[in-house]
């Protein structure tokens, strides 16, 4: 049987500020390709991470490894609907284990609508504790501000990886 996000569990994607709207494979393919995914967003959105989620989740759809629970949604602002930023999973859960990653439009920064978008995906996460006992991330040193939203949503950092970029987690 197919999961679908109703039978994975969503809890937490809807905050105070912020909600985290799925992107199916058919939006994916048009935000890849430039378009919008039929998503109404801010003036300067999307971002290049959220196009490249895109085609990454078309490539997962293409393997038959698409699992729409743990794909990529937009971070839309409740208050007027407008879509700010792309967060989502980089893949199922493996060993307990899921790395998230976002982007957030420059007009949308400073707000706390990452810090919150990042709340609420890794809680549905958590929510699903037979999967996932640790969430991940990984963070460029230069990137500041990303270093905070993921400590502002509980995550401590536990190192660096290979490739130089400071690792992230928040366990259950």
């Amino acid at each position: 049987m197919a999961e679908t996000a109703a039978s994975a569990g969503t809890a937490g994607t809807e905050g105070t500020a912020v909600e985290l709207r799925p992107i199916g494979p058919e939006e994916a393919a048009d935000l890849r390709a430039g378009g919008t995914g039929g998503i109404p967003w801010v003036a300067d959105g999307p971002f290049e991470g959220t196009r490249d989620a895109a085609g990454m989740l078309l490539s997962a759809a293409e393997a038959g490894l698409y699992r729409p629970a743990w794909g990529l949604y937009a971070i839309v602002r409740r208050a007027d609907g407008a879509a700010v930023g792309g967060i989502g999973f980089h893949g199922a859960p493996g060993d307990g284990r899921v790395e998230i990653g976002y982007d957030l439009a420059t007009s949308a920064r400073g707000n706390g609508h990452a810090t919150e978008a990042v709340r609420l995906i890794t809680a549905q996460a958590l929510a699903d504790r037979a999967a996932v006992t640790v969430v991940e991330a990984a963070v460029e040193p230069a990137n500041l501000p990303s270093q905070r939203v993921l400590e502002r949503a509980g995550f401590r950092r536990v190192g660096q990886d290979a490739e130089g970029l400071l690792r992230y987690e928040r366990r259950a």
